[in-house]
């Protein structure tokens, strides 16, 4: 027997070969072994009553076959006909394995699969019954939660009416859940936290939505049932809520009523308490009672909000050494913060310098930016609050405050009040204490020289001293060449000098520098449209509008290159953006109102214009415009409002009185026509046009005073043509036809008074041009002893309206039907007092 046991040699590696080798006559006739097959079969190795007198017995579980050894001799064959292995008398135990792990009864010929994988997924779990009332009460809860939740993230994204939706449906479910578990007779196991977060969001969220009434029933139903703990605490929402309300008695109350209910351990709760207390009492204008709470807030916990609305309390009560002491105070509160020098990067310490990448701009780093940056806005206020009240002036209330900043924790803010005092040297006129204060920066750190020396050159380019603001923008882009206000400043100047393209370089340097300088892209495009390439301009502006939406300055621009650029569709579409912008903007509305007059659409042209007219109704140009129109259109009675306008605005000016009385003509009023041109001679009596008219008015109307006026008229014409004769002839001496000749030049070079925009006034002018003719009688030239001939000089009364020809009148019987008119000047003779002295 011993010859089939296999024993491992000392040089061989692997101790487990060997395992398979058995001998052959293992296998006799096992497969017609129906005892045994049936034990395969069977599970946990059970198997029928033995068909043998020796009773077999099978291991459980995966361990070998074993016998049942009893005292026999060595060599005795099993009751399945093998024989047994190692055997001794008394002693039994188990088999030799016949085959490696992994055995298994299924048939030969299938695959090794010891995890038993082949039979593919274990079947799923059994299922809970979702008819049972728990299980049924457990979805419900969760699917209140999941309703709760909803409603908060609503109300974080702003959408306050969903979250309320979302509030009332998790509030219906609720109290559905309750009635189960009364149902259930499972008191004891009601959620009482469950029950509290849906009353408290449903709350809120009625607060959120301005529902006051709905909040503040719903937080009473919360603080009156003593079930909740510390549901006290939430009457300082309700205080929160009537203070909203304006009902200042009722939210004190409250927030007192939540501080008796907070513990004295819990210092920053109590503080946040008495600080909403304090605030109302400012509202109700009671700072003395505002500033007892602020004082015991400040010893309890002080923090840079209350000290900074204690130094606004004290300023109100006007109490000058108690706002120095809150002002120090405010100076000495901790920002409780870690030091800076731990985001400072070490050279020798890789991993330090790895987790400073990570932490150098996370939440708690934003966190404490944010805290400083608070803490530093309120002593900026508070100092500018304060100083021009704690001392005689101004100035001396910033200096003190400036000296206390230095000597802080904040000591980098001192340069930043300086810079502010010298802007309010500037908001008082006091340009030379500001010039001055600036000044003071040139000898401190290069970044804080070159923004004075940028705000010198800004004072100096708007006192129009360019070459003082050249200078200092020489200076600013020494000390920081990568300033982008200097560099702008330094292309201003050399733009006023007529350097545009200097100018041009030096803009888009500093928008090499800071491409968000919008200052810089103007003044390129400026400068664009300066040297008149209109196309790069209208890129600057366009970028420059993008970043800029609603910019009344780009959008001008832009439309006024395109009007420019003749893109008549674009430039009306500009303007009329820029009118959304600016719609009370007379000059705009003006502009396309006369885009429109050139593409002919009087109808939009007089729209615009007459807006225009509303905003600004003194501009002449908009008022003549809209006098011509009402002219072209036959309506002078409407015109005669604009003109007297004019006449209001210009009263040297006699054009528009003429303009007036023609209007009164051309409607019909010829008597109001007289009355408007005997005011105009008395206040203008040598004036030619007007006598003009009047001797035709008094003509047609058959008045006597028709041969006055003529007379005057030859005098003023007589007195006219010496005056030119003088101013042209000057020192030498002519020929007095020479001097007629020339007068009468002049005369007809004359433009016409009273004309319109139509053009109706230069054919006036043109038929009046010449109507001073030479005469026949002998005179004296009033520097000469030499006479000259003269001849007889015919007046000449006849005129052309310059607003154009009138409509026929109706015939007047002032004359008889066949009556010959009579020439008032045909046999008229110039008498001695038309001659000069």
């Amino acid at each position: 027997m011993m010859r089939n046991v296999h024993l491992v040699p000392e040089d061989e590696d692997d101790i487990y070969t060997g395992y398979n080798d058995y001998n052959p006559q293992f296998d006799e006739d096992i497969d017609n072994d129906e005892g045994f097959q049936q034990a395969v079969k069977t599970s946990h190795g059970r198997r029928p009553p033995p068909t043998a007198s020796v009773k077999p017995v099978l291991g459980a579980g995966p361990r070998p076959l074993g016998t049942a050894a009893q005292r026999m001799k060595t060599g005795m064959v099993s009751s399945m006909g093998r024989p047994t292995t190692g055997a001794q008398e008394g002693v039994a135990r188990p088999m030799t394995a016949v085959r490696a792990a992994g055995y298994s009864s299924a048939p030969r010929g299938m695959q090794f699969d010891p995890l038993n994988q082949a039979k593919g997924p274990a079947p799923p779990l059994e299922a809970k019954a979702e008819d049972s009332p728990e299980e049924k009460v457990k979805q419900l809860e969760k699917k209140v939660m999941e309703l709760v939740e909803e409603s908060c993230m609503a109300n974080s994204r702003a959408e306050f009416s969903l979250a309320l939706e979302k509030a009332k449906e998790a509030g219906r479910q609720e109290r559905q859940l309750v009635r189960q578990r009364e149902q259930l007779a499972s008191g004891e196991q009601i959620n009482l936290d469950l029950t509290y977060s849906v009353l408290f969001n449903l709350a809120n969220q009625y607060a959120a939505n301005e529902m006051f009434n709905e909040a503040l029933n719903t937080y009473t139903v919360i603080v009156k049932n003593k079930m909740f703990s510390n549901a006290g605490r939430l009457r300082v929402n309700m205080g929160n809520i009537y203070f909203k309300q304006r009902n200042y008695a009722k939210s004190i109350k409250f927030y007192r009523m939540a501080l008796d209910q907070v513990p004295t351990a819990h210092k920053e709760m109590r503080a946040r308490i008495m600080q909403n207390i304090a605030l109302v009492f400012i509202r109700m204008g009671q700072y003395s009672d505002a500033v007892t709470t602020l004082e015991h807030v400040m010893n309890e916990k002080p923090d840079f909000k209350s000290g900074f609305n204690l130094i606004l309390c004290y300023f109100a009560l006007g109490d000058r050494e108690k706002m120095k002491k809150t002002f120090q105070r405010l100076l000495n509160c901790a920002l409780n913060i870690d030091d800076e020098d731990k985001y400072l990067p070490h050279p020798d310490d890789k991993h330090y310098n790895m987790i400073l990448e990570v932490i150098r701009n996370d939440t708690l780093r934003q966190m404490e930016r944010e805290k400083k940056t608070y803490a530093e806005k309120c002593i900026m206020a508070a100092a500018k609050v304060i100083a021009p009240a704690i001392e005689g002036s101004f100035a001396a209330g910033y200096d003190w405050c400036v000296d206390h900043v230095k000597h802080s924790m904040v000591c980098e803010l001192a340069q930043e009040l300086e810079m502010y005092k010298a802007m309010c040297f500037l908001r008082k006129k006091n340009v030379e204490e500001a010039v001055e204060t600036l000044k003071s920066f040139e000898k401190k750190d290069s970044k804080v020289a070159s923004t004075a020396a940028t705000n010198l050159s800004f004072l100096y380019f708007l006192e129009n001293e360019v070459g003082q603001a050249d200078k200092y923008a020489e200076v600013a882009m020494t000390a920081d060449r990568y300033n982008p206000s200097a560099l702008v400043n330094k292309g201003n100047c050399v733009f006023m000098q007529g350097e545009y393209e200097r100018a041009r370089e030096f803009y888009q340097e500093a928008l090499r520098n800071d491409s968000t300088c919008t200052e810089a892209l103007y003044n390129l495009g400026l400068t664009y449209k300066k040297v008149q390439r209109l196309e790069d301009s209208l890129d600057c502006f366009l970028k420059l509008h993008a970043i800029l939406r609603n910019s009344a300055q780009v959008i001008y621009q832009i439309a006024d290159l395109y009007d420019q650029l003749e893109d008549t569709a674009q430039a009306t579409e500009w303007f009329m953006q820029l009118i959304g912008v600016v719609p009370t903007d007379a000059f705009v509305l003006a502009r396309l109102g006369e885009i429109y007059d050139n593409e002919g659409d009087k109808t939009q042209a007089f729209q615009y214009h007459y807006e225009s007219f509303r905003y600004f109704p003194s501009n002449i140009e908009i008022i003549e415009w809209l006098g011509a129109y009402y002219i072209d259109s036959k309506f002078c009675e409407k015109a005669i409002h604009y003109f007297e306008r004019a006449a209001v605005i210009q009263p040297s000016q006699v054009k528009w009185q003429l303009m007036v009385a023609s209007c009164h003509r051309r409607s019909g009023n010829y008597q109001q026509a007289l009355e408007t041109y005997k005011d105009i001679h008395s206040k203008f009596p040598e004036n030619p046009e007007c006598l003009r008219f009047l001797v035709r008015i008094c003509n047609d109307l058959g008045l006597k005073e028709a041969q006055d006026y003529a007379t005057k008229l030859k005098k003023a014409e007589k007195a006219r043509e010496l005056r030119e004769q003088r101013a042209s002839s000057g020192s030498r001496r002519g020929s007095g036809r020479g001097i007629r000749e020339h007068s009468a030049g002049s005369d007809s070079g004359r433009g016409g008074s009273g004309g319109s925009r139509g053009g109706s006034a230069r054919a006036g002018s043109a038929s009046r041009g010449g109507s001073a003719r030479s005469g026949s009688g002998r005179m004296r030239l009033p520097d000469s002893n030499e006479p000259y001939e003269a001849t007889k000089k015919e007046v000449d009364a006849s005129y052309v309206d310059p607003l154009g020809a009138a409509a026929e009148r109706p015939k007047t019987a002032a004359r008889q039907r066949g009556q010959q008119p009579e020439d008032e000047f045909g046999d008229e003779e110039l008498g001695d007092d038309l001659l000069p002295d």
